[in-house]
């Protein structure tokens, strides 16, 4: 103990024998929340298809009868209604904040499904923005869930530390695409991930290739995949090739990702079910 010790541990960070709070900062939801599974999907950059990934694995969950929402956690580029075809604005009571809720019945949580205009920018320093993002778990009422996947802002920031610290993760996907630059930017998200103790349960390799229409052989556009080799050198134990599909992004951008057929994701989503 200190010589200076006030007796507050609430407020320190000396981790002595004398400590009588609970050294977490798990927020608390709602008590009518009770989520089973929470997975967080990341990438060290932006522009890698994370969202797509997000929106794609909660609509084959959602496909097969589980409970799925999806918390947008990208405050200031938040594309997963725009994904769902979402464009009415949440709403609340005296308990909280009702999800919204698609097509198929995933449970959606954004930003732009609380703003007037979607199309007004979010000009937030970070404290506020990462606050919004534990707002989002705490003050939504989720109620029953099987599988609930965050779609994280690219990097290692302010929000990414407030999910991993707020948020009770189960485990993390990590998007990333075949350039070299990209696979070096995906070391820094599994090694953020060590760090805070989180296991990384897959590694998706959106944009891997291009299958020809004629003779069906695979075109690496971007390169040579090295998923494989870095996801055995980084012990991540389950991967996913996904082709570069101009179908994917037209249902995207047409709100219906949930009409999205994606065996990779599928075979994915089985290997998940199972940890």
């Amino acid at each position: 103990m200190s010589q200076t010790c006030d007796h507050n541990c609430e407020n320190c960070a000396q981790n002595c024998g004398d400590r009588t709070a609970p050294n977490s900062f798990l927020a608390q939801p709602k008590e009518s929340t009770h989520v089973k599974k929470v997975i967080g999907v990341v990438s060290g950059k932006g522009g890698v298809g994370k969202s797509l990934v997000t929106a794609a694995l909660a609509s084959l969950a959602r496909r097969r009868g589980l409970e799925t929402a999806v918390l947008d956690s990208d405050i200031t580029g938040p594309s997963i209604p725009k994904a769902f075809g979402l464009h009415d604005k949440a709403m609340g009571n005296q308990n909280g904040i009702l999800p919204t809720l698609t097509k198929t019945g995933v449970k959606v949580m954004s930003l732009n499904l609380l703003l007037e205009d979607e199309t007004e920018p979010v000009v937030w320093r970070g404290p506020i923005i990462a606050g919004t993002v534990k707002q989002f778990w705490t003050d939504v009422l989720w109620n029953d869930v099987d599988y609930m996947f965050i779609d994280m802002p690219p990097g290692t920031g302010d929000v990414a530390l407030t999910v991993f610290q707020s948020i009770p993760l189960d485990g993390l996907i990590i998007v990333t695409t075949p350039q070299e630059l990209v696979g070096m930017i995906v070391e820094k998200a599994v090694k953020m991930a060590q760090l805070m103790n989180i296991p990384v349960l897959a590694l998706v390799e959106n944009m891997s290739y291009v299958k020809c229409p004629d003779c069906g052989r695979e075109i690496a556009i971007f390169g040579e995949s090295h998923m494989e080799e870095t996801a055995a050198r980084l012990g991540i134990p389950l991967t996913a090739r996904l082709p570069l599909d101009p179908t994917f992004a037209s249902l995207v951008d047409a709100g219906q990702v949930e009409e999205v057929q994606s065996p990779e994701l599928s075979a994915l989503l089985d290997k998940l079910e199972t940890m």
